[in-house]
């Protein structure tokens, strides 16, 4: 699954795939998978995106605020970001990013993230 994540990503970033074509693999199942718990291993490299189906929770450990370090919950952040409601299951995309030297803690749709130093990766969440 990781290998056709990868392609499907570098097209897009090219500017390959229209919106349709990617909500057709989507749609198909051929493309998301179920999310992990946290980013932690998959941050690598910079520019690397994944489609996950995440189930929102207001729970869960979160640093950051728009990015959030590597470590942090997915189903929280996706929460947070306004992506997902709590209990919902949404597809998302996750695009890991450059991390920040701090990161800056906020509440959002009823979820608390929190201020954090530098940490290792990083990554940032966007609607299909």
């Amino acid at each position: 699954m990781k290998v056709v994540q990868e392609l499907v990503a570098y097209f897009d970033r090219r500017g390959a795939l229209s919106q349709r074509q990617l909500r057709k693999l989507l749609d198909q199942g051929f493309l998301a998978a179920d999310a992990p718990p946290t980013m932690t291993g998959l941050c690598d490299p910079v520019g690397s995106a994944f489609y996950f189906r995440v189930r929102g929770s207001a729970q869960g450990s979160l640093w950051g605020t728009d990015v959030y370090t590597g470590d942090s919950s997915l189903a929280a952040a996706a929460v947070h970001a306004g992506l997902v409601a709590v209990d919902e299951t949404k597809i998302v995309k996750v695009t890991a990013v450059q991390p920040l030297t701090q990161y800056q803690g906020s509440q959002r749709h009823g979820v608390t993230s929190h201020n954090f130093g530098r940490f290792g990766t990083a990554y940032r969440l966007s609607a299909i």
